[in-house]
C-alpha cells in the first residue's frame, strides 16, 4: 500500500507530525461517535415518548462539546499536515542540493540540470501530498474501522462484523490498480522530464532559433513531445477515474449493506431502535476514511514515482573524498594528458607547464581542446588520463573545494545572478567593504557607470541582461579580482565584447601577471603577445610553444594565424576609417604624411 520505508526514513522528522495528524483525526472520530450516540438515544426516547427536558439539554451539551472538539481537531490535523509537508520539502531539497555539491562542478555529466530542477520542484511538491495527506490518512483509515467495530460490537456484533469485512475491499481494489498504475506513472514522469528537457533547451536557444528561422522546426518538435505527454496524461486520468468509480461503488455499497443489516437485526429484535439508528449513521464512517485514502492514492503514486527519480539522483556514485590541499607553491604541470567525450578523444597526450607566477597563453582554432583543458584544471571535467600535478601533488588528490578556492575561472559567459551589483561582487569576497568594492570597480572602469545608476545597489536582471556584454564581463572580472586566488584562468574572457571593454579587461589581466599564475585562452593573438610562454594547439595536440617573438621567427602555424588576423584587423580599421571620414588614400589617417601610418 505504498509505504516506502526508505522515503519515510529519509524524512524521519515528519513521523511525529504524521502521528499528531492521525491522533487528531481519531479524536474527531470519537467526538463524532459521541454525537451520534447522544442523538440516536434522544431520537429513540422521543419515539417511545420517554424523553424529558434534561435529556434534550444533555444531548445538546454533548453535541456542542463534540463539535468544538472536532473543530479544534480539524485545525490541529491541518497544522500537522502543513508541518509534515514543510519538513519534507526542506529536507529533500537540502539533500538534493547537498548531493549536487558532493558531485561537484561536474554533476551535469551524470544528470541533466532540467531533470534536477523538475525533481526539486514538482517532484518534491508531489511528495508534500504523500506526507501531508496520504500517510496520515493511511494510518487513520486502518484505525477508524477498528475503533468503530469495537464500539458497535457493544451494539450488535453481526452488523459490526459485516461492515468490517467489507472495508478491506477498497484497499484490495487499490492494490489491483497499483501494479498497472506504478508502471504508467513511471512512464508519465519519464515523458514529463523529456518534455522539460526539450522546453528548457528551446527556451535557452530561442534567440538562435529566431536568427536562423528554425523556430518552426523546434515548435513542431515541441508539439510532438507535448502530444506524447498529453496522451500519457489522459491515460493517467482515465486510470484514476476508473479506480475512483470502483471505490465509490464499494464504499456506497458497503454503507447500504450496513443499513440493511441494521434494519434486519432490528426486525429480528437483536438490536434496539437507538442501536439500529446508530449503526445506520455510523456505517458510512467505516468506509469514508478508506474512500478518502483512495482519493489521495493517485497523487501518492505520483509522489512515489517522483521519489524513485530523487533516490536515483541521491544514489549516483560519488568520487572518493579527497584529502589533499592546494599546494601554496608550485607549478601546474600536465603530462601525457588525454580526455574523451564519450568515446571521442579530444586531448591527445598533451604536455604543458604553467610556472607559479607565470603568464602562459593557449591559442588555437575553435575546437582544438583549449576550453576542455581549462575545465580539467578547475575540476569540471573528470575522467582524464595522464597526469596533472600542482606543486608535485596530483590534481585528482586535491579537494574540489580547494581547487575552487585557489583557482578562479573567468569565461566568456560568466554568470551574473539576479540581484544587486553588491550581492554579485560579494560572492568573490563575502566580507568585503564598500570601499573595496568601489576600488575594484574603478580598476575595471565600471565605477563611473554605476555611480550614474544606483551605485552598488544597481539591480541586475537574470544573467544581467540589462547590461551590455562588455559591462557584464567587467563586473565578472571585478568579482574574480575580489576572489584573490593564486591562479587565474581566463577562457575567452574578452570574446564578443566591445574593444574598449576588451582593452580594460586585458589591462587588468596583464596587471595580474607576475603577481599570480595567469593562464589566458584567447582566439585573438594580439592579447597574448606579452605572455612568457604560448602554447599553440591544433586538433587536441600541442604543435608549437614559445614566446611571441620566437613563434613569429619561423614559418609556424602561430605566425600564419598572426599574419591573417593582423591583415583582417587592419582591413577592418581601414573600412571604419573610410566610414568615419578619417582616412585619405594618399595622406593616410587624419591627414598623415603618407599611407604608411596605417
Amino acid at each position: 500500500m505504498m509505504i516506502n520505508k526508505r522515503l519515510i526514513g529519509t524524512v524521519s522528522e515528519s513521523k511525529k507530525y504524521i502521528a499528531g495528524n492521525v491522533a487528531a483525526q481519531w479524536c474527531s472520530l470519537v467526538a463524532n461517535i459521541a454525537i451520534m450516540t447522544a442523538v440516536t438515544g434522544l431520537l429513540a426516547s422521543l419515539f417511545y415518548k420517554t424523553a424529558d427536558k434534561s435529556s434534550g439539554l444533555i444531548t445538546a451539551a454533548i453535541a456542542v462539546a463534540a463539535v468544538m472538539i472536532r473543530f479544534f481537531c480539524t485545525l490541529l490535523s491541518s497544522r500537522m499536515g502543513y508541518l509534515s509537508s514543510k519538513m519534507v520539502k526542506k529536507i529533500l531539497r537540502e539533500k538534493i542540493y547537498e548531493k549536487l555539491l558532493r558531485l561537484g562542478a561536474s554533476y551535469n555529466g551524470q544528470v541533466k540540470t532540467s531533470e534536477v530542477v523538475q525533481m526539486a520542484v514538482e517532484g518534491v511538491e508531489q511528495l508534500e501530498t504523500y506526507f501531508g495527506s496520504y500517510l496520515p490518512q493511511f494510518f487513520y483509515a486502518m484505525l477508524a474501522p477498528l475503533t468503530l467495530f469495537i464500539y458497535l460490537c457493544f451494539v450488535n456484533v453481526s452488523s459490526a462484523a459485516v461492515l468490517l469485512i467489507c472495508v478491506p475491499l477498497i484497499p484490495v481494489s487499490i492494490a489491483a490498480v497499483q501494479t498497472w498504475a506504478k508502471k504508467l506513472l513511471s512512464n508519465y514522469w519519464g515523458q514529463y522530464t523529456a518534455l522539460g528537457d526539450t522546453f528548457l533547451e528551446n527556451l535557452q536557444g530561442l534567440t538562435t532559433l529566431k536568427i536562423y528561422q528554425a523556430d518552426d522546426f523546434k515548435n513542431g518538435e515541441m508539439n510532438r513531445e507535448a502530444e506524447k505527454f498529453r496522451k500519457i496524461t489522459m491515460k493517467v486520468l482515465t486510470m484514476q477515474l476508473n479506480s475512483i468509480t470502483i471505490m465509490d461503488v464499494i464504499a456506497y455499497g458497503g454503507a447500504a449493506l450496513g443499513v440493511i443489516m441494521a434494519a434486519t437485526q432490528f426486525r429480528a429484535g437483536n438490536v434496539t431502535l437507538s442501536g439500529c439508528l446508530l449503526i445506520i449513521l455510523l456505517s458510512a464512517d467505516f468506509f469514508i476514511p478508506m474512500r478518502q485514502l483512495g482519493s489521495f492514492f493517485h497523487v501518492a503514486m505520483n509522489g512515489i514515482a517522483a521519489s524513485d527519480k530523487i533516490f536515483r539522483l541521491l544514489d549516483l556514485p560519488e568520487t572518493e573524498e579527497k584529502t589533499g590541499c592546494f599546494p601554496p607553491d608550485g607549478d601546474i604541470i600536465c603530462t601525457g594528458l588525454r580526455f574523451s567525450y564519450d568515446e571521442r578523444e579530444i586531448l591527445h597526450g598533451i604536455d604543458m607547464k604553467f610556472p607559479k607566477g607565470g603568464f602562459v597563453s593557449i591559442v588555437g582554432e575553435s575546437g582544438c581542446g583549449k576550453s576542455t583543458l581549462a575545465a580539467i584544471l578547475v575540476g569540471r571535467n573528470r575522467g582524464s588520463r595522464g597526469m596533472v600535478t600542482i606543486g608535485g601533488r596530483e590534481l585528482a588528490d586535491i579537494r574540489e573545494s580547494e581547487l575552487m578556492k585557489n583557482i578562479t575561472y573567468v569565461s566568456y559567459q560568466s554568470y551574473l545572478f539576479k540581484g544587486t551589483v553588491r550581492e554579485n561582487l560579494q560572492m568573490g569576497k563575502p566580507d568585503t567593504s564598500d570601499r573595496e568594492l568601489w576600488e575594484v570597480l574603478e580598476r575595471v572602469n565600471m565605477a563611473g557607470f554605476l555611480r550614474s545608476e544606483d551605485g552598488l545597489d544597481t539591480l541586475l536582471t537574470e544573467k544581467a541582461s540589462n547590461l551590455s556584454g562588455g559591462q557584464r564581463q567587467r563586473i565578472a572580472l571585478a568579482r574574480a579580482l575580489l576572489h584573490d586566488s593564486p591562479v587565474y584562468i581566463f577562457d575567452e574572457a574578452t570574446s564578443n565584447i566591445d574593444i574598449e571593454s576588451e582593452n580594460d579587461i586585458m589591462q587588468e589581466i596583464h596587471a595580474l601577471a607576475g603577481q599570480k599564475t595567469v593562464i589566458l585562452i584567447s582566439h585573438r593573438l594580439a592579447n597574448v603577445t606579452a605572455s612568457d610562454n604560448i602554447y599553440v594547439m591544433d586538433a587536441g595536440n600541442v604543435v608549437e610553444r614559445g614566446s611571441h617573438e620566437e613563434l613569429l621567427a619561423g614559418s609556424s602555424i602561430y605566425a600564419k594565424l598572426w599574419n591573417t588576423q593582423q591583415s583582417l584587423e587592419n582591413y577592418g580599421n581601414i573600412q571604419r576609417g573610410y566610414m568615419e571620414g578619417h582616412f585619405d588614400g594618399a595622406k593616410g589617417w587624419n591627414g598623415g604624411k603618407d599611407g604608411a601610418d596605417i
